[in-house]
């Protein structure tokens, strides 16, 4: 089961976001026959069927075991995957950024949907890579976030301050050899408090 699945086509997004299914996505969390998820819904095992085969079809959730219960053939299902990112690519971008300097959001919003898909295929990587029943491996990442207060006479030595210490680990650690990393650093505004 992966950590992560990035969904970039339409049909995934449109078999997914639908209440029920998403319902049902998450009962399979564990390996379940549709007749168990029925039970728990209070639905009728031929209508989570539908919703399971709609999953399925979008590889989102995968059959992992097939058993006769009383003559007749019975799936057991599991989700794909514990979350699903939605690409932002699935609705494509509505005209031209107005910005595209480094300190504009729009650069900001270009990183991050460039980290999500990063972080997807980083994961998938890993999963094909893995023997079945093995624990994937887990990769040396580290996530920092914090809140820092400064004050608007201060933004622009901050943002040198910031600048000139990235620089500086690019500087010591931009080698040829060793194991590669990305770095992406986020910095923006924290939304005021409305009081």
């Amino acid at each position: 089961m992966r950590e992560v699945q990035y969904l970039d086509r339409l049909e995934q997004a449109e078999a997914l976001l639908k209440p029920q299914r998403i319902e049902v996505l998450r009962l399979l969390a564990e390996p379940r026959s549709c007749t168990e998820v029925a039970l728990l819904l209070d639905q009728t095992p031929q209508r989570v069927y539908y919703h399971v085969k709609r999953l399925v079809d979008a590889d989102l959730v995968t059959l992992v075991l097939e058993r006769k219960v009383r003559g007749i053939h019975e799936g057991v299902y599991r989700a794909s995957a514990h979350s699903y990112w939605l690409s932002p690519r699935l609705v494509g971008r509505v005209g031209l950024r107005a910005s595209r300097d480094k300190l504009s959001l729009g650069h900001l919003l270009d990183l991050m949907e460039e980290v999500q898909a990063d972080v997807a295929a980083l994961d998938e990587t890993v999963l094909d890579n893995t023997a079945d029943g093995d624990e994937p491996p887990h990769l040396p990442s580290l996530g920092v976030s914090g809140e820092i207060r400064v004050r608007p006479e201060q933004r622009q030595e901050f943002l040198d301050d910031l600048k000139n210490t990235l620089q500086d680990l690019f500087t010591r650690y931009g080698g040829a050899e060793g194991d590669a990393f990305k770095l992406a650093v986020a910095c923006y505004p924290k939304e005021k408090n409305h009081e």
